[in-house]
């Protein structure tokens, strides 16, 4: 057991340093998705165009050798375009017709959702099922979707024209919200390098769907003692404005706080840092780690806060820094 446990330790490192022969800089936007998948969530992934993000996840599933299908949002999509239509068919030797359920882009291991926010709510709600239950229903009928499954969706700061906002229950289903920045100089000019050459050599795979899977379950082996379970809870009630233990600045500028799934978020995201680390223990630096990507999408600013400029990721900084972490010398 404990050898089993060591190779797939191993296969995590491994993976993470075969994505990053492609992908130049933008480690922790990297270690956030891997996070994700590891946790066995999905991610919502925000940044301007040209960021990589689409070459980031295609280069995760090509080295983690997992079924990858895109996705291209846009406003006249519908919901038979994600999970599949029924095509009627006549049989040319017998005449008889018959419905035959084509599946679409959904029946993947690893579905990149590009645009998301430009699609109307009804496509949206089809995407929410699947995120939640593994499964689609179409034609009456409930079919499971390959696992391990992820949604990795991408959205654009900016342009916000023509663009349906994603309704909060559906961004509670993200694990993570991963905001892409832009690369420093030292790293854009080895962007610039990398991208103008020579095309790249395809990626190793070093980790399969059963190995995928594993991981997944041995995240959830990881222990969670009394002070983790405690700091993640702690953290998630401090951004409700109602509750004793929120801050000044959530009473003055939230309008709606984290729920419950934000702690399980917090406890699942940090046994995943744990164990892309090498450690079967969880640390008060591994919450505090995950804890902007999993806060920051499911604090909600209100009117004040937009008028005077308050994000909900200066809130999520002012809670980190007031609300008392375990010792990092103590093990969780």
């Amino acid at each position: 057991m404990t050898s089993d446990r060591d190779e797939l330790l191993a296969a995590a490192v491994r993976l993470r340093t075969e994505v990053s022969k492609r992908i130049v800089g933008q480690s922790d936007v990297l270690d956030e998705i891997l996070m994700a998948m590891v946790g066995g969530g999905h991610a919502l992934l925000v940044g301007v165009p040209g960021l990589a993000k689409t070459l980031m996840i295609r280069s995760v599933a090509e080295a983690m050798h997992l079924d990858f299908r895109r996705i291209q949002f846009t406003p006249d999509l519908v919901p038979s375009d994600i999970t599949g239509t029924e095509l009627l068919e006549e049989d040319a030797a017998t005449g008889q017709r018959s419905f035959r359920f084509v599946r679409g882009p959904i029946f993947a291991n690893i579905v990149l959702a590009d645009e998301i926010n430009r699609a109307p709510p009804r496509t949206q709600a089809a995407l929410l099922e699947a995120m939640q239950e593994h499964r689609v229903t179409a034609a009456g009928v409930t079919m499971p979707l390959p696992e391990p499954f992820f949604v990795l969706a991408t959205q654009n700061p900016i342009e916000q024209e023509g663009t349906y906002p994603l309704p909060e229950a559906q961004l509670d289903r993200f694990l993570f919200d991963i905001r892409i920045g832009y690369p420093d100089e030292n790293e854009e000019i080895a962007i610039l390098r990398a991208t103008t050459g020579v095309e790249n050599a395809p990626l190793h795979a070093v980790i399969d769907a059963t190995q995928s899977r594993a991981l997944q379950r041995l995240a959830r082996e990881v222990p969670a003692a009394e002070p983790a379970l405690r700091y993640a809870a702690a953290l998630a009630r401090a951004t409700r404005p109602d509750s004793p233990e929120a801050t000044d600045l959530v009473k003055r500028y939230v309008r709606w706080g984290a729920g419950p799934r934000a702690g399980q978020a917090l406890i699942l995201g940090a046994k995943a840092a744990a164990l892309l680390g090498g450690r079967m223990a969880v640390s008060p630096d591994d919450i505090r780690r995950v804890a902007r990507p999993v806060l920051r999408h499911r604090v909600l600013p209100n009117f004040a806060a937009e008028a005077e400029g308050m994000t909900s990721e200066r809130i999520v900084e002012d809670l980190l820094a007031r609300v008392s972490a375990p010792r990092s010398d103590i093990r969780l």
